[in-house]
């Protein structure tokens, strides 16, 4: 117990840092983020930094497994409330889509954008763990559709073949295609109207 509450302060300071450091990296990138811009957001020393995260690269797999965990509860509860609505993989999967666009919508300026795309485009940055991270995230998202989609194409034979593996690739892509056309045409409902336009094609690819 007394270990337990011992600790509580410097959770909640390594949080508030992944905090500070997911806004400044999904607004400008790891490269153009520094460790002192950090550090004083936070109102630590350079130290206290460092006390948390070694460097970038461990700054980076935090921020990368805090985006798998995060990602994977939100879109599990949306599975999960599909599969209460709807015993039928397709209704479950157009289900989760639209919960998911509407989850986009309600984000306050709308969703700024996604730690693994920052990850990816400057991978130059990073060591082979902080890029073997980034890939299982981009894996975990694939896996949690794909079983979907398989289960779909049983039931609703689709009008062209697909690999569901590539068909949840594609959800994925729509995505995070759409986080950055959303964000460079200052646009931010346009995410939400991508995911659903996605959610329209995939309907009309499947015999309902």
């Amino acid at each position: 117990m007394t270990q337990d509450i011992a600790e509580r302060p410097t959770r909640g300071k390594r949080d508030r840092i992944l905090e500070v450091a997911h806004a400044a990296v999904v607004a400008k990138g790891f490269d153009a983020t520094s460790i002192d811009e950090i550090a004083a957001a936070v109102e630590i020393t350079r130290a206290g930094f460092f006390y948390h995260f070694p460097d970038k690269n461990a700054l980076a797999r935090a921020l990368i497994e805090r985006q798998i965990e995060e990602e994977g509860r939100m879109i599990n509860g949306f599975l999960a409330r599909a599969a209460e609505l709807s015993d039928d993989p397709l209704q479950q999967l157009l289900i989760t889509l639209r919960l998911m666009g509407e989850g986009y919508a309600e984000v306050p300026g709308g969703y700024q954008g996604c730690i693994l795309a920052s990850a990816t485009y400057q991978d130059r940055l990073f060591d082979a763990e902080v890029k073997a991270a980034n890939r299982r995230a981009l894996l975990a998202f694939r896996e949690r559709f794909q079983g979907l989609f398989e289960r779909i194409a049983a039931l609703h034979p689709p009008r062209e073949p697909v690999d569901p593996a590539e068909m949840a690739d594609l959800v994925n892509s729509v995505i995070e295609g759409a986080i950055i056309l959303a964000r460079g045409m200052g646009d931010p409902p346009l995410l939400t109207r991508q995911v659903l336009l996605a959610r329209q094609l995939i309907k009309s690819l499947y015999r309902g």
